[in-house]
């Protein structure tokens, strides 16, 4: 049984279709990167999952349960953490408070276990403990990055989604946050990854699909979709990759 599973799922806004009959899986222990350029349905998609957006049509599974149509609240019980694109980071609240608000579906928690969760997520990303107690607004796009997917982190998620983390962020930066996701992944969370930086994300996933306006249009593991001519003219540069 795979950890998350669309079959068929049609999302629209007003009487546009942002999806259409998307179907895809993602399997427990797998980072799964999910391709495509603006507009096309990447972050809808995630948006649809989390229970951000109600889907038209099709089925979404996740730990064998039914979630289409499910408030947002209830998924994130499930173990299903959603980072949304622009990191969202609330500026009169210090970093250590916007990483904790990621633990706000785990009623009753002990403190001390929040505790150790926090040091946790500081020990992923050390490079923002020292700005524990700074505003966040006083972070760079990077920190506040690596806050934002530490504040998912702190919802112990079952499968963690990152939507276009690397956007806007300094070459040196991108890499740091893709060793990041590797890490992530290795410490035994499942991963999620909508990316328009095609290269970097499939360096680091175990498969891929490719969105074009609101349809899959090609799957499979990082050769494949490296060696995809139509991969590489759209998202490549034309680059041929060897594998």
């Amino acid at each position: 049984m795979a950890l998350l599973e669309l079959i068929s799922v049609t999302a629209s806004y007003g009487a546009v279709d942002a999806l259409n009959a998307v179907s895809l899986r993602v399997e427990e222990g797998e980072i799964v990167t999910l391709l495509g350029a603006n507009g096309a349905g990447k972050t809808t998609t995630l948006r649809t999952i989390s229970g951000l957006m109600k889907p038209r049509s099709g089925s979404i599974r996740f730990l064998g349960k039914e979630i289409a149509g499910a408030s947002a609240n209830s998924i994130v019980r499930l173990g299903l953490s959603h980072v949304p694109e622009g990191r969202r980071i609330f500026p009169g609240l210090t970093v250590r408070e916007n990483i904790l608000l990621g633990s706000s579906n785990r009623s009753r928690v002990p403190k001390a276990e929040l505790d150790r969760d926090l040091d946790a997520a500081f020990g992923i990303f050390p490079d923002i403990l020292k700005f524990a107690d700074a505003p966040g607004w006083t972070l760079s796009g990077g920190q506040q990055q690596m806050v934002a997917v530490a504040r998912g982190l702190m919802a112990r998620p079952k499968l963690l989604m990152l939507d276009e983390p690397s956007l806007g962020l300094a070459p040196i930066i991108v890499q740091q946050v893709f060793r990041t996701i590797a890490a992530i992944r290795e410490r035994g969370t499942t991963v999620l990854l909508v990316e328009q930086n095609a290269h970097m994300a499939l360096s680091i996933a175990d498969r891929g699909y490719v969105l074009e306006t609101g349809r899959l249009i090609v799957e499979g593991p990082p050769a494949t979709l490296l060696n995809n001519e139509e991969v590489r003219a759209a998202y490549l540069g034309g680059r041929v990759t060897a594998g």
